[in-house]
């Protein structure tokens, strides 16, 4: 078995200070035995307007986000997602990309977030537009780790099962998420999600939120969890704040449980 961490933050345009908190909060589940841990959405800068976070956005391989990532994998002995940072994509435009990092500094993998969150919350005078700074991914990602076969989704990626039925055909065991659901579609979806990916997939979930009031006056809602294949949430953060839950990986159970109640194999297609 190996453990896995979900880090959840509270994130504000800072990226010192952020860097300061996520340094705190993986050495704290490096501690607890964490061979694996899973960052939030944008946790080295969260709350910029839109035109600062195309600015602040890294090329692939270079910059201070992915240099603090890094370094950290090297100095904690895990492997790191990287929850997620704007990197530079066609034109004005930038890919909401996440990094796996293995244990000696070196990017392994990298997930451009597909799904973007063009929404108008029902019942609030909250609107968002991702896509207008925001150019989808195009593929899934899904890579051999120590831990078991790893499929890698971003936030808004949770509402569309059939991207993780997709990584499941792939082999994935293990899904990382990172993530910062709004309030109030947190509160009324944000578990139930988690788990029913986990459930339809026969996976462990690994989601790692942003949780807390930021300095744009958004409310993010937290609970990050770790979700075992049966739906059983392992361990989970409260709403609010910084934190750290951590959970044991069995892929021996995973894989008889597979075995014993097959419904991946059962899926059929109806036209």
């Amino acid at each position: 078995m190996s453990k896995v961490a979900a880090i959840q933050m509270a994130s504000s345009p800072r990226m010192e200070a952020n860097f300061t908190e996520a340094e705190r909060l993986l050495a704290a589940a490096a501690a607890d035995g964490a061979k694996l841990a899973v960052l939030p959405e944008y946790f080295a800068q969260f709350g910029l307007p839109e035109e600062e976070r195309v600015q602040s956005a890294e090329e692939f391989g270079e910059g201070p986000v992915q240099s603090f990532l890094e370094q950290q994998a090297r100095l904690t002995g895990m492997w790191i997602v990287g929850g997620s940072l704007p990197l530079r994509g066609k034109g004005s435009r930038v890919r909401g990309a996440s990094l796996l990092y293995d244990d000696k500094g070196r990017v392994v993998a990298r997930f451009d977030k597909i799904h973007l969150f063009d929404v108008h919350i029902p019942g609030r005078e909250e609107r968002y537009e991702e896509s207008g700074w925001t150019e989808p991914g195009e593929g899934i990602t899904v890579v051999d780790t120590p831990f078991g076969r790893l499929g890698m989704a971003v936030c808004y990626d949770l509402r569309f099962p059939e991207l993780f039925r997709r990584m499941a055909a792939e082999g994935a065991e293990i899904f990382v998420l990172p993530a910062a659901f709004t309030a109030a579609t947190g509160k009324a979806h944000w578990e139930i999600l988690v788990r029913a990916r986990a459930i339809e997939n026969l996976a462990y979930m690994v989601a790692a939120a942003q949780g807390g009031i930021h300095a744009n006056g958004r409310e993010t809602w937290g609970e990050s969890m770790i979700v075992d294949p049966w739906g059983t949430v392992l361990d989970r953060c409260e709403e609010n704040g910084g934190g750290v839950v951590t959970a044991d990986i069995d892929l021996e159970r995973l894989r008889a449980l597979r075995r014993s109640f097959p419904v991946l194999e059962h899926r059929q297609l109806v036209s």
